[in-house]
């Protein structure tokens, strides 16, 4: 492995696939979904990764169906379905370290499910939590990254953000921060992105003034 070096004032990560291992609820989320409306469960999963759920409801569900009712639907399933939801690797031990101020969540996933999943990993709140709840256009769309950003007292061009999937890469590049590959997505949106298998491979110190020095061991 080679290591890079990256400075920033602050960090902010997506949840789902960066920090919370959800893959099993969220493969069985979308399978059943799938299933009631005659739909390609694989190719539903590969398009809902970073996006918020009314979004991937409104993207597969036939037209005539009823959008906020599935959408609903769908958020009570997850909400009730913790079995399986672990930490990232290396996740607990980067967010413990870093200083309250430099590090926040940008999510597709509403403030409710947010609170549950990062509790039953067992991962800390960070004060600043960007949700689906709190803009009004989603991943790809750069407004979650600006705003925590902001809330941090930064600007995007100040951050590095950890990402997993296509819609987050995408919303990390137009808004002008530094992004960074966790896991094995290989899209048109990662090209040229450095990477890393998980977060055991990311250590974030603090450098001179404000900044930190977050070391990559990229693959």
């Amino acid at each position: 492995m080679d290591e890079r070096v990256l400075t920033a004032r602050i960090l902010l990560f997506d949840m789902d696939g960066t920090l919370v291992d959800s893959t099993a609820v969220v493969e069985r989320t979308w399978h059943r979904f799938a299933a009631r409306h005659g739909l390609d469960g694989a190719a539903v999963i590969a398009d809902a990764h970073g996006r918020p759920t009314a979004e991937t409801v409104a993207r597969h569900l036939p037209a005539g169906a009823d959008v906020t009712a599935e959408t609903a639907r769908i958020v009570a399933a997850e909400l009730a379905d913790m079995d399986g939801i672990v930490p990232v690797l290396g996740a607990a031990e980067l967010v413990s370290e870093l200083p309250a101020d430099s590090w926040a969540v940008v999510t597709s996933a509403d403030r409710e499910l947010v609170e549950r999943r990062m509790a039953a990993a067992g991962l800390q709140l960070p004060r600043v939590v960007v949700s689906a709840d709190d803009v009004r256009c989603g991943k790809p769309d750069p407004e979650g990254y600006l705003r925590a950003a902001e809330l941090l007292g930064a600007t995007a061009e100040e951050a590095v953000v950890f990402e997993d999937a296509a819609a987050g890469l995408l919303a990390a590049r137009f808004s002008g921060a530094s992004p960074v590959v966790v896991g094995g997505h290989d899209g048109p949106a990662a090209t040229g992105l450095p990477r890393v298998e998980d977060l055991r491979s990311v250590t974030a110190t603090r450098g001179t003034d404000e900044e930190l020095l977050v070391r990559l061991h990229t693959r």
